[in-house]
C-alpha cells in the first residue's frame, strides 16, 4: 500500500500530514469521527478503539504521507500497530527503522515518532505521536487521544522522563513483509 498517488513516504510529508490531522480534529466518543483510523484493524471496532486510538492515528498519518506500513507486521510479537507496544517491536525488529532512547545523542526531527512512558494511563509506552515541531527543551508533537478531550491535537511536551523513546523511519520506507 503506497500512501497518496503512490508516493514515497518522507519525514517531511509525515509531519505535515500529521498537524493537518490533528487538528482536524478527529474525535472518540458519541458523534466521533475515528472510523478511518480504526478501519484497517478488523479485529477491533470503533466502541472498543474510542480512548485508545493514538497508535492508530500515528498508523493512519504514516499511510497518508506515504509510508507502506500494514497494520500488522510480522515485527510485531505481542499486538498490532493499534498499540504503542507494538510501534516498538516493529522499530526495533526492523533494522532499516532508527530507534533512539532519549539517553543517545539523538536530536529528534519534524516526521519522527514519540513513544511515551506515563502520560496517558501512567504505564510504559503508553502513548504515542508525531513530532512536528522541535524547541530546545519541548517538543510539538500531533497526536491522538489526547488526555480527557478524546480528540486529536499538538501538544507540547517537554523533552523529559516521559520521553521512551523516539522512532525514525527512513524516507521511502516501505515493509518488506
Amino acid at each position: 500500500m503506497a500512501g497518496e498517488a503512490g508516493k514515497a513516504g518522507t519525514r517531511r510529508a509525515l509531519a505535515a500530514v500529521a498537524r493537518e490531522k490533528a487538528l482536524l480534529p478527529f474525535r472518540g466518543g458519541e458523534g466521533g469521527n475515528i472510523a478511518p483510523l480504526v478501519a484497517p484493524f478488523p479485529k477491533w471496532s470503533v466502541a472498543e478503539a474510542d480512548r485508545l486510538w493514538c497508535a492508530a492515528f500515528v498508523l493512519h498519518c504514516c499511510r497518508e504521507a506515504g509510508f507502506d506500513i500494514p497494520c500488522s507486521p510480522a515485527e510485531c510479537v505481542t499486538c498490532s500497530l493499534a498499540g504503542c507496544g507494538g510501534w516498538e517491536e516493529y522499530a526495533m525488529a526492523d533494522p532499516r527503522i532508527q530507534y533512539y532512547r532519549p539517553e543517545e545523542d539523538f536530536t529528534p526531527a519534524p516526521g519522527d515518532i514519540v513513544l511515551y512512558d506515563h502520560v496517558f494511563c501512567d504505564r510504559e509506552h503508553d502513548h504515542i505521536g508525531v513530532v512536528v515541531e522541535v524547541e530546545a527543551d519541548a517538543i510539538v508533537a500531533a497526536e491522538g487521544n489526547v488526555d480527557d478531550t478524546n480528540r486529536s491535537a499538538l501538544v507540547r511536551r517537554p523533552r523529559d522522563g516521559h520521553i521512551r523513546a523516539y522512532i525514525r523511519l527512513p524516507d521511502g520506507y516501505h515493509c518488506l513483509g
